[in-house]
């Protein structure tokens, strides 16, 4: 039985995830649908990439994983099919491929559709495509370079020689705050030095904790999360709240209006202890 998971930025309130889930079952009913996602960001594309990445890592070989993300953003007449890592992925050409697989796929095919279709006539095209790839298992795409689709690309953590700072990929329900830095890219810049996690207004975190049962009630905590990114909360809190911390947002970003209020910050900074 072929699995599909779906990840979109439409919700749950309506009708159309279901008829989604239908187009596909319409084709093959055996097919095993898990939902990973309905609530992607449309400004916030490191955010998705981080949901999509993390989740679809742990899928079996040839799951195939449809990301719905912006599909009216731009005009154009065709979706992506890429094999990463021996799983396919199907999405809009709108870069969000590249932010999840952190480079162009070796391999690539486009799926065409008419500009003027619908949400449900563009996913039932997609739902013809999966019956095919499952017919197909040896399934050829492109590997020529030379094809071209929109790129963008996750965001790196700047670093200095005593300093890093990272951007604020996802917040979670429960206001805790995942940043863009690895536990080894941390690491590699910490060099065994001490160091201070700055948040917002001078409050700062020393330590990093193992989980959150080796912090009380009310404290301030980081430590780095099962995908392996530096995550600061306060236990049984909400540190995004409190410290007026929010994630990317592109449009707001590109128009300015983040840097006009002095209590929205994006961005965490890590200082580490200058070598003597």
């Amino acid at each position: 039985m072929a699995i599909i998971t779906l990840t979109t930025d439409i919700g749950q309130q309506d009708y159309l995830v279901g008829a989604i889930k239908g187009q596909l079952l319409s084709q093959d009913d055996k097919l095993v649908i898990v939902d990973i996602s309905h609530y992607l960001s449309k400004t916030n594309y490191p955010q998705a990439a981080y949901i999509c990445s993390n989740a679809f890592k742990h899928f079996p070989v040839s799951t195939i994983h449809i990301v719905i993300l912006n599909f009216f953003d731009a005009d154009v007449n065709h979706l992506l099919l890429t094999r990463h890592n021996n799983q396919y992925i199907i999405c809009p050409d709108n870069g969000i491929i590249t932010m999840i697989t952190g480079a162009k796929p070796k391999e690539l095919a486009k799926i065409a559709f008419k500009e003027d279709q619908t949400l449900l006539g563009r996913t039932a095209i997609i739902a013809k495509a999966i019956a095919y790839i499952n017919k197909n298992e040896n399934l050829a795409m492109s590997t020529d370079n030379s094809l071209q689709i929109v790129e963008k690309y996750p965001l790196k953590p700047t670093v200095g020689p005593d300093w890093m700072e990272g951007q604020i990929l996802f917040i979670d329900n429960f206001e805790n705050v995942v940043i863009n830095i690895t536990k080894d890219e941390f690491e590699e810049q910490r060099k065994d030095r001490d160091f201070s996690i700055l948040i917002a207004r001078n409050e700062q975190i020393t330590t990093i904790s193992n989980n959150y049962a080796s912090t009380v009630e009310g404290d301030r905590l980081a430590w780095f999360n099962s995908a392996g990114y530096l995550e600061i909360a306060v236990n049984k809190g909400n540190i995004a709240g409190l410290f007026g911390l929010q994630g990317f947002n592109e449009k707001m970003n590109k128009l300015g209006l983040v840097s006009q209020n002095k209590w929205i910050y994006q961005t965490i900074k890590v200082f580490f202890k200058e070598y003597t």
